[in-house]
């Protein structure tokens, strides 16, 4: 039996020893109550209450509007409906660069109003002193390098990252700083195959791609994308496991006809 299989509960330390086995780690977004107790049931390794939530639970155009106190809600709903699986939070923008008082203060709330069990923060360097501040408390953390969409107008341009020498150079420096500082794992996004395995060999923590190749340790989607909910998002890394968007649409016609014909309720449906 495999080790994620043994466990009641999923923990930094039962990732460290999947990383250590090579079995890899499941790890997906959700952000409501119902979604993380499916995810749950389900035997994923990983939930993310992710920043995303900006994109597809409120329609933003970036990750870059949502609030620590709509991160703080998103995070609650589904800390509520999990048993098994580790609920990592991201620290959205506006909460943590450049100030790591404030990183502590908004990660010390995460923990204390949600009773999620990590948080995670998107870049290297330039973060450092937030990341080791926020670990002095002993709040987990779990990295982000590669694409960081929080830094969209830095980038300019979601394309693939680290291409470059001194890119590709600067991100393996901070994934040694970012294990040196004592994070848990790092997401790294959007980078070339060939560079994201290096840094799952050179690095002993887990490495949880997304549009990273399958040498990492584990792999992440957003679950409204990877269940074909939204469909305006196709990178080449997505895999659409369902069509939902097309399944609900055609069931609310199919209620909506029903309703206009007088067919639903029937008698059986009715007191």
């Amino acid at each position: 039996m495999s080790l994620h299989q043994q466990v009641r509960k999923i923990t930094t330390h039962v990732l460290q020893a999947m990383k250590l086995k090579q079995e890899k780690i499941a790890m997906l977004t959700a952000y409501d109550y119902s979604m993380a107790r499916l995810l749950d049931a389900a035997g994923i390794d990983v939930i993310l209450v992710g920043d995303s939530a900006s994109n597809v639970m409120a329609g933003y155009d970036s990750t870059l509007p949502i609030t620590l106190d709509e991160m703080i809600y998103h995070a609650s709903s589904v800390v509520r409906a999990v048993k098994r699986a580790l609920v990592v939070v991201d620290l959205p923008f506006g909460t943590y660069q450049g100030n790591s008082k404030k990183a502590l203060q908004s990660a010390i709330r995460i923990m204390k109003e949600t009773g999620s069990s990590a948080i995670k923060i998107e870049g290297g360097s330039e973060v450092e002193d937030s990341i080791k501040r926020i670990l002095s408390a002993g709040i987990p953390v779990m990295g982000h390098l590669g694409l960081t969409p929080q830094s969209i107008h830095k980038f300019g341009t979601y394309v693939v990252r680290a291409t470059e020498e001194e890119e590709a150079e600067k991100l393996i420096e901070d994934a040694h700083l970012l294990e040196e500082s004592g994070c848990f794992g790092i997401v790294l996004e959007k980078v070339p195959a060939k560079l994201a395995a290096q840094v799952s060999k050179e690095i002993k923590i887990p490495i949880i791609g997304i549009g990273a190749g399958h040498e990492v340790d584990g792999q992440v989607l957003v679950l409204h994308d990877m269940l074909g909910i939204t469909t305006e998002f196709s990178p080449r890394f997505l895999r659409r496991y369902l069509n939902l968007s097309d399944d609900i649409q055609m069931a609310v016609k199919n209620y909506i006809a029903d309703v206009r014909s007088c067919d639903f309720p029937n008698d059986n449906e009715q007191y």
